[in-house]
């Protein structure tokens, strides 16, 4: 699929406090935990928990949350499809949606069961 415009502004305006709480809820049904969420999204952007709770409380929309971030470097090794979309396939002029959905694919990935250590990209040497 496509990203449009619209699509793009419809997730940047979205409040990153109202998702957060449906992404640990699935996680815990799933066996997951607070933390190990929390050390994804530090990981993909360098927040750590007492930052993730500002953005919560602020009622910061994910552009305000990805504008702060500081992407992790092997943010490019995280490949697949998530909502339709293949995250390698977004445009650069979309990249907040990507950034977005590079985050869905490693809580997606956390849900399903994978071990923290390949949810975490790193380079192979």
């Amino acid at each position: 699929m496509k990203v449009t415009a619209e699509k793009n502004e419809k997730v940047a305006n979205m409040i990153f406090g109202s998702i957060y709480p449906l992404y640990l809820n699935r996680l815990e049904k799933n066996g997951r935990t607070k933390a190990e969420l929390n050390q994804v999204i530090e990981w993909l952007t360098g927040f750590d928990e007492a930052e993730i709770q500002k953005f919560i409380d602020e009622k910061a929309s994910f552009r305000t949350f990805f504008q702060r971030a500081k992407m992790h470097p092997n943010t490019h090794l995280i490949k697949g499809v998530v909502c339709g979309y293949r995250i390698e396939e977004i445009e650069d002029e979309f990249e907040l949606y990507k950034q977005c959905r590079q985050m869905e694919k490693l809580i997606d990935e956390l849900a399903k069961g994978r071990k923290m250590e390949k949810i975490l990209r790193e380079e192979k040497k």
